[in-house]
């Protein structure tokens, strides 16, 4: 996972958007969150979406490998922040938002044991195969009974085009999330909008949208 550092330090970061993604606003009511809930959003980047959680009146939690992924998200949005060293991770805080720098992999039940939702937009399809069966057993390990995820995944015929981010069709995901309750939302083509899959020659790129449960 280090190789998403120089991605960052080089400026690679194609899967970066700087506006909202549309799934998150239209599918939000299904993590059935209240004022002052806390998200939690794995490999959080410097998401745009983060900001949108604190606008709806959420506080957020959000971990992150790169330092200078941080540090760009609360300069560009204007947000002074604080830091500090807690065990292996370097915590940035600002009002209603603490992001931890370090292993995702490193990360606790206690430390998460607050949180009411999680908001994976980029972090499933950033990981290869093995690294999303590791990802998906730690997650329900770390997050509390009752937390509802927005799972937002891309597929692809993978054999065209090689990821990151990277092909996670429907099966896998249900395989991968066996322990919660599980919903599609939504699935659709959106090759159109995808000017890098359409110079690559790609059939189609389904976007879904899943809404899981951990009873």
């Amino acid at each position: 996972m280090t190789d998403w550092i120089a991605r960052w330090k080089n400026g690679e970061i194609g899967w970066h958007k700087d506006r909202v993604n549309a799934r998150l606003i239209a599918f939000i009511d299904c993590l059935e969150l209240q004022q002052g809930d806390l998200v939690f959003v794995p490999l959080c980047g410097k998401s745009q979406d983060m900001m949108y959680l604190l606008e709806c009146g959420f506080r957020v939690i959000g971990v992150e490998l790169s330092a200078l992924a941080i540090e760009q998200f609360f300069d560009e949005n204007q947000l002074n922040y604080s830091k500090h060293q807690s065990g292996q991770f370097k915590v940035y805080q600002a009002e209603n938002i603490s992001l931890y720098c370090g292993d995702y992999f490193a990360l606790n039940k206690m430390l998460l044991s607050a949180v009411s939702a999680v908001y994976d937009r980029a972090a499933l399809v950033a990981l290869d195969g093995d690294l999303r069966t590791k990802y998906a057993i730690h997650l329900y390990a770390i997050i509390p009974n009752g937390c509802r995820i927005l799972l937002l995944t891309l597929n692809y015929p993978q054999t065209q085009i090689s990821g990151p981010p990277y092909a996670v069709n429907a099966k896998e995901v249900r395989l991968l999330f066996t322990k919660f309750e599980y919903r599609q939302l939504e699935c659709f083509n959106d090759i159109d909008n995808e000017p890098k899959f359409q110079n690559e020659g790609v059939d189609f790129i389904e976007k879904v949208t899943y809404c899981l449960h951990k009873k």
